[in-house]
Parts: structure tokens; sequence; C-alpha cells
């Protein structure tokens, strides 16, 4: 999947000029077809890559036929039993099921996960990692088009990062929300450096740093809102930073919890316990955003402090249905299940068929 602004840039030097999804289709006897997809933000910013995926899916996928895929949870003991681990080789697959279960009842995907609130969902506009004065530009571009929410991808250098965060804040209102994402770019020490020089601004500090105890002992010493992100990569280690008191708010990311399945008990626990997340998943394009779009919507509004639409940010689109950013937002589909159907003529032949 192309990008449309050619690449896109966060810490430790990163860099992706196009993504390789991986999308799984699965046919059933009662010819009610599902689809999923996982799209890894390349190699080196999670425990993920794109050939991962194949390679896993080849390891579990013919322990699943014959399978009832409407039986999710059963489905998602299976995979686990057949690899350990490797959830983002499960998540296009609990999709894809999560897809069937709703075609099979003739149901969009929002109301089997819990209903929908409101009418739209707001977005999140990602500002890919640049100098400030580029930076700045594009947040100034993307508010004429309807945004309110920006994540800066900082996490460089750290005064270049003040630079940056003080430039695009200069553009933003008290309707704005500014999120300095550093993806776990900082250390400690640098972290508290942006905090105490940007203590005037309001935003909100996302996963500062690599490891989870230098992301407390930064949170422990600033008043700002607080994001973790990498750090919640399981129901365990959420669990932990609640009772630790770590964060304010969440990233839910499906892929890299093993899919809906998980996701959606993830999201259910932070209602209960009365965390805001930002809904989403690591990258994606039509499948994945409108994924993300059933769960968001069907997320009670109190509760979603933002999602994102990750196709709107792709040069390819390849299926009918899938969610259009309107304004800064988007709405879950209407029709059963993801609400998609795939254009297998801008895909190609499959690279392996499991049977």
């Amino acid at each position: 999947i192309p990008l449309k602004e050619g690449s896109y840039k966060w810490a430790h030097g990163n860099l992706v000029e196009e993504f390789d999804t991986s999308i799984v289709v699965i046919e059933t006897d009662e010819n009610i077809i599902g689809v999923g997809e996982v799209c890894t933000l390349g190699s080196s910013y999670l425990p993920a890559y794109s050939k991962g995926v194949r390679s896993g899916i080849l390891e579990i996928g013919q322990s699943l036929i014959g399978k009832d895929p409407t039986n999710i949870g059963l489905i998602n003991l299976e995979m686990e039993k057949k690899l350990k681990g490797h959830p983002y080789v499960k998540s296009p697959i609990d999709m894809a099921c999560w897809d069937i279960l709703g075609k099979y009842h003739k149901m969009p995907l929002w109301k089997l996960l819990g209903g929908k609130f409101g009418k739209k969902v707001d977005l999140y506009r990602a500002i890919s990692q640049e100098d400030s004065e580029t930076m700045k530009s594009k947040v100034k571009e993307y508010k004429a088009e309807g945004y309110s929410k920006f994540q800066l991808k900082v996490g460089g250098y750290y005064e270049e990062d003040i630079e940056r965060i003080t430039s695009v804040s200069s553009l933003l209102n008290s309707d704005n929300t500014l999120v300095a994402d550093a993806n776990t770019g900082w250390k400690s020490y640098e972290a508290l450096k942006v905090i105490k020089k940007t203590a005037n601004l309001d935003i909100y500090i996302e996963q500062p740093c690599e490891t989870y105890h230098d992301c407390v002992v930064v949170r422990k010493k600033t008043t700002n809102p607080f994001i973790l992100d990498e750090s919640i990569d399981s129901i365990n280690n959420f669990l932990q930073a609640y009772n630790d008191g770590a964060m304010d708010i969440i990233n839910l990311k499906i892929s890299k919890l093993g899919g809906l399945h998980k996701s959606k008990q993830l999201r259910d626990l932070c209602v209960e316990l009365k965390i805001p997340m930002t809904i989403e998943d690591s990258w994606g394009g039509d499948i994945a955003t409108a994924a993300i779009s059933h769960l968001a919507h069907s997320t009670p509004e109190k509760f979603r402090f933002s999602s994102t639409d990750f196709n709107s940010y792709n040069s390819l689109s390849y299926t009918e249905g899938s969610p259009k950013r309107i304004d800064g937002k988007f709405a879950a589909s209407d029709s059963f299940g993801l609400g998609v159907e795939l254009d297998f003529s801008k895909l190609g032949k499959p690279e392996f068929v499991v049977n």
C-alpha cells in the first residue's frame, strides 16, 4: 500500500514508504466469505513483521479447517494452542471470523460488539516526523480538512521536538487536541526536559520511553495527561498499568492484542474502569479501517478519546464500503459484518491457499 505523502517517519529513525499488508479471506460451506487484514508498521517498530504474518498463518491455518468460524472463542483457543504468542498473526483470522459472524446473523459488526454510540467518531491525524515548519504546515492543511485532533510524531532529538511541539501548538485553539507521541523514542531525562519546556502548552504525552519503568518515572513527574501505547500489549499489562496509575488514556491496537475478540475484552474492561481509549491498529488499509470503525463506534463516547482512518493515508483502495472520513470523522457501516466487499481485481492471485 503506497502512501499519499510518500513516506511516514517516526522515532528511532523509522521510515516507511509503502506498507506490506496481509489480507485473509475465509470461505465457508454456507457461501459466506469473511475478510480480515493486518499491516505491521515495518519490522522494527513492534515485535511483528509482514512475512511473519504469512508464515504464521501457514503454521496454524490447517488446524482451523472444518471449525465453525462463528464460534470465535473456540477459534482463538485453537490458534493459541497451535501457535503460542504472535498475536498479530491471529488478528486477521479473528477479524475475518467476526465478519462471517455478522453476515451470518445479518447484522453490522458494531451491533455485535455492543451497539452504536453517537452518529460519528472523532479521528486524529498522525503527523509524520519532519522539521517543525513542515509539520506545522501539515497540521494547518489537515485542520482545514476538518481534523481537530493531531498526533505529532516526536521522539527524535529532544530540542527539535520542543520546537516541533511549540510551533504546532501556536496553530491550535481550545477546540483542538495535541498529542506528542514519542513512540518510545526518548530517554526519561529527555522526556522530562521536553515536558518542562512545554509546560505552558496544552498537550498530551504519549509513550515517551521504551520501557514501562521509564514511562512510569516520567508519569510521576508530570501533570500532563499521559497516554500509554506500546506498553499495552495484553490485558495483563493493562491491569498492571491501571493498578500503578501509569496512564490516563491507552491506545488500543487491534492486531497487537490478536484481533477483535481480545480487543473487545480490553475495551469493555476500560469502560468498566473508566479509562478512555484511542481505538486503532498498527496500520492498515480498507479492511483494518472498517474493523477500527466498528470497535470505535460501539464504544461509549465518554471513553472514546479518538480513532483513526488509515485508508485516508493510503493511495490504494481495494474495497467497496470501507468508511470514508468527512470533516475529521467517520462512521461504521450499517451493512452486515464489516460492511466491505473486496475488489479482487486489485489484489491479484492469493499468495497461498489453505484447504
